[in-house]
């Protein structure tokens, strides 16, 4: 009976021993040892995300999650062309074609066990790369708050939630700094997007349109009908802008903006209805920079908003 005693007795000490051991870890290191999840998150999608260990091998399929991945510490092992948002980290990593053309055979050749997708873009790849066994995760980067969401689930993949908070900490302090010295007035702006087919207005979804909302300025736009294939703009109308009577323009573009800017004045120098608006007669017309406005600015979204609040304060920061 007595050893029957000291045989539960010890059952006992290893199991309180075992209870111990596991407590303080985490779920990222119990992830690790191959025990329990990693990380549950909903993506921009609104898929529920589960991940039972942390992605060793994480390809993306858009230049715009390079710098905010690498800034909580993780890396790729493939990523897309792209003349513009190319961090020299990345330059050497494996190809998987241009953006709109992801080239799936080179993508799956680079073994990823995560694939980063672009909302609204690269949706399509989704199934062939999960019945490939890999994982997908969606990703939207247009608006602040998108990008500040993506910053925390990528800080979840690589286990570094700390990091994502400091970086989206930085990122808010530098747009409160801009904001407090900017006057109080608000601002009454319309915003056109400029490309080679014809002129659209944006609306308060677009990059633009979420920068002025940033700095507290009214977009006019704002009441107006969407398109129907893209709901971040409206269809323009020169009667429309007349009516509005924007005190500000802001023209975003596709394509050379040497040859933007040069059709766009020629329309206002020529035509009447362009010279009775506040924003044109007062010469406060100012062309947006596509590196910012026309792609996601991602992580750089506080320089964005700067540089739009210095079209119309170019003292902004001098202490003036």
């Amino acid at each position: 009976m007595k050893r029957i005693k000291y045989i539960l007795l010890a059952v006992l000490c290893l199991a309180a021993m075992l209870a111990l051991a596991g407590c303080g870890t985490t779920p990222q290191e119990n992830a690790a040892r191959g025990e329990g999840t990693f990380a549950t998150f909903t993506d921009a999608a609104g898929r529920s995300i589960k991940l039972d260990k942390k992605p060793e091998r994480i390809a993306v399929t858009s230049a715009s999650f390079l710098e905010p991945l690498h800034e909580v510490g993780g890396d790729v092992v493939g990523r897309p062309d792209s003349a513009t948002n190319m961090p020299d980290w990345a330059k050497d990593k494996e190809s998987i074609g241009k953006v709109y053309q992801i080239d799936v055979e080179k993508l799956l050749a680079t073994k990823p066990d995560l694939v980063l997708i672009n909302k609204g873009m690269n949706e399509k790849l989704i199934d062939t790369l999960e019945a490939n066994g890999v994982k997908t995760v969606v990703l939207d980067m247009k608006s602040y708050d998108d990008v500040k969401d993506e910053v925390r689930i990528m800080a979840k993949l690589t286990g570094e939630t700390e990091k994502g908070e400091n970086l989206i900490s930085s990122m808010d302090a530098k747009i409160d700094k801009i904001k407090e010295e900017l006057p109080k007035d608000r601002e009454r702006i319309f915003i056109i997007h400029s490309t080679n087919q014809g002129l659209t207005v944006q609306l308060s979804g677009s990059i633009a349109g979420c920068a002025a909302h940033i700095l507290g300025w009214d977009n006019l736009a704002g009441d107006m009908t969407p398109l129907e294939k893209d709901p971040d703009a409206a269809p323009y109308s020169l009667e429309t802008l007349v009516e509005k009577n924007p005190d500000v323009i802001f023209i975003t573009s596709m394509g050379k903006l040497e040859d933007i800017k040069a059709g766009m004045e020629k329309q206002m120098a020529e035509n009447p209805a362009w010279q009775s608006v506040n924003a044109v007669k007062n010469h406060r017309v100012y062309y947006l920079p596509q590196d910012q406005f026309l792609l996601s600015p991602g992580i750089h979204y506080p320089e964005a908003v700067e540089t739009m609040a210095r079209c119309i304060y170019p003292q902004l920061g001098s202490g003036k």
